[in-house]
């Protein structure tokens, strides 16, 4: 069995990664290629251009680098019309696969996309394109699942294989000698973001807020999970200026060792929101776009959307706070983890909502992934 794939980034490599495991356990001759990360070249992905390729986030940002990312997409699809593959699968960068999938889908290649594009929050004229880009599409959440089930696309809930991965009991203690943070006094963890655009919007506020709450209570620990070595250099040069004397301690890596040793999460909207709730970690969520992708947004009412934390969608309610675009300021940021931090009812409450998401998640994602790819493609699943 033949599969291409194209993966965007850090998060899609990893997803795709669990999904050549599962397929090659029941296709032993399986055959993969396309665009793939670290994660997927070790799970045997024949890697025809990197992940990190289709790491931009915002529409402005896109169209700066709209010319690199079509010629690639031209070249991925005169490769794979040369030599159709049995499968075609896009995991997460819609704005990127849905096009590929649809020349693919043309010429009746079975194609699936694997991460609903965010069609419940906005461009929803996007439902067309699916339905004439792809066969299927493979929801991490159920609620995407019945949304598309209201349009009439055929897509299946397999769950996120962050639940599948995160234990349902996590041991804070642990994760906090590991890190040699163990000597008392909260930890709050600080993630600013993992691409240097967030880093840029964000970094700067989130070390303002470390010197307001180490100000306020001296206790504190602040441990900051950097994503890449880039990162954590855009970070650092942020803490010198706005957060300067401030004891904090950086890794490279460990987000979720990080977040499980920490008793509040401050962090950048995204799928780090859903690994500090599958924690079971108190947080608070910060987003800011870029301007001009705000100015899009805003100018033709694209944006469909009242919350943004994942926590929050899922649950239906508000169940940690967010702060929006001019709302993010190192005051506005401290005051809200100290009241995560203080509102010991709050975190119980927390625990037992997060506790009710993980077990809805959990699902064994990669492996009814594969099934229903192996279905899609016409292979006779097999234990």
């Amino acid at each position: 069995m033949r599969v291409g794939l194209v993966a965007g980034e850090a998060s899609g490599d990893q997803l795709g990664a669990g999904l050549l495991r599962a397929l090659a356990g029941r296709e032993p001759a399986l055959r993969s290629m396309g665009v793939a990360g670290p994660a997927m070249r070790a799970a045997g992905c024949e890697a025809w251009a990197d992940a990190e390729a289709l790491s931009v986030m915002g529409l402005a940002e896109v169209a700066r680098d709209l010319p690199r990312l079509l010629a690639l997409r031209r070249r991925l699809a005169r490769r794979f019309l040369h030599d159709p593959p049995d499968l075609f699968v896009g995991i997460d960068a819609p704005d990127f696969n849905l096009g590929l999938e649809r020349r693919l889908h043309a010429a009746s290649i079975r194609t699936a996309q694997y991460v609903s594009p965010s069609v419940w929050a906005w461009r929803q004229g996007r439902l067309k394109t699916i339905a004439r880009a792809v066969d299927l599409v493979l929801c991490l959440f159920p609620f995407e699942k019945d949304y598309y089930d209201r349009h009439g696309i055929h897509a299946v809930f397999v769950g996120h294989p962050l639940a599948d991965d995160i234990p349902l009991e996590v041991d804070a203690a642990a994760a906090r000698k590991a890190l040699g943070l163990d000597g008392g006094g909260p930890v709050v963890a600080v993630l600013p973001g993992s691409r240097s655009g967030e880093v840029i919007r964000l970094g700067g506020d989130f070390a303002g807020a470390i010197d307001w709450m180490a100000t306020r209570r001296p206790d504190l620990h602040f441990v900051a999970p950097m994503a890449n070595s880039a990162i954590r250099e855009q970070f650092e040069a942020q803490l010198r200026r706005d957060a300067p004397h401030r004891e904090v301690t950086l890794l490279d890596g460990r987000a979720q060792q990080a977040m499980a040793a920490a008793d509040v999460v401050l962090v950048a909207s995204g799928t780090a929101t859903l690994e500090a709730a599958l924690l079971r970690r108190p947080m608070v969520v910060a987003y800011r776009l870029a301007p001009a992708t705000r100015w899009i947004l805003e100018r033709f009412h694209l944006l469909k959307l009242r919350r943004y934390a994942l926590p929050n969608l899922l649950a239906g309610e508000d169940l940690v706070p967010e702060l929006l675009q001019d709302e993010v300021t190192p005051a506005a940021l401290g005051a809200a983890v100290l009241e995560q931090l203080e509102d010991t009812d709050r975190r119980r409450a927390l625990a037992a909502a997060f506790a009710d998401l993980h077990r809805k998640l959990r699902r064994n994602a990669s492996q009814r992934a594969a099934e229903a790819l192996l279905g899609l493609a016409g292979r006779q699943t097999r234990a």
